[in-house]
């Protein structure tokens, strides 16, 4: 490729907008927006600039990556022992429906010996849980993995829409989130599982670390920036990484 004077263009060796000489923002813009190759396999078009390492990769060798730093994370942190019975929070959402499927693919890519199921939880609220739960069966068949759902009903012989016609919508919010955690362990126990994994995104993270520090709550900023966490009679409970 040449530039318009003839002469080897810089257009073969850029491989992000950053590596475009000067300080040109418009030549910085219209090159963000041209197709460019993946910098991991340098064949395949990348299809999206990880934010996190600023490289502009293909599907595939984005898929590869993920796969890897999750497995080096569970290596590294020794997560699991084999044998171990791991429960998987099973919302229905992206973030855990990613989670199932990665643990699936990597316990049978590197043996971990771990027998997966998945835990969903039943909020009992109308017209909000009822499509999530059929994409949690639809995970079930997918993943060929055994589904245990627990209700807010069968734990503690009310659901949620009772409980909102009880105390109200004011701090509805937060008696769902507790009792949620409290659900998803109770399952766990009922199961026999060791450990829960539960599926968190960056945003996720960053929100609880600067919603703690606005509080001034050190115990909890400490605990959730943990890997894993203990609640007292409960499995252990790991992140996803």
């Amino acid at each position: 490729m040449t530039h318009f004077g003839g002469t080897t263009s810089w257009v073969e060796s850029v491989k992000s907008p950053e590596d475009v000489p000067g300080d040109n923002l418009l030549t910085r813009f219209l090159f963000a927006r041209m197709p460019v190759n993946c910098s991991s396999c340098e064949t395949r078009r990348a299809a999206l600039r990880r934010p996190k390492t600023g490289h502009s990769v293909c599907k595939e060798c984005f898929f590869h990556a993920f796969e890897e730093e999750v497995h080096h994370t569970i290596v590294s942190a020794k997560l699991f022992q084999p044998g171990e019975k791991v429960g998987i929070g099973a919302s229905g959402g992206k973030d855990s429906t990613v989670l199932a499927h990665v643990l699936k693919v990597l316990n049978g890519r590197y043996n971990y010996g771990l027998e997966l199921i998945l835990i969903s939880v039943d909020e009992g609220i109308s017209g909000y849980r009822d499509d999530s739960l059929e994409t949690v069966k639809r995970n079930q068949l997918q993943y060929e993995l055994p589904l245990k759902i627990v209700s807010y009903r069968e734990l503690y012989g009310w659901s949620m829409d009772q409980i909102v016609q009880q105390v109200g919508l004011k701090n509805n919010c937060t008696f769902c989130g507790v009792f949620r955690r409290q659900a998803l362990d109770r399952g766990a126990i009922m199961l026999g599982v060791n450990k829960i994994c539960t599926g968190h995104n960056a945003d996720d993270i960053a929100e609880t670390v600067l919603m703690n520090f606005l509080r001034g709550d050190i115990a909890r900023l400490r605990r959730c920036t943990a890997i894993t966490t203990r609640a007292a009679k409960a499995p252990s409970r790991a992140a996803s990484p």
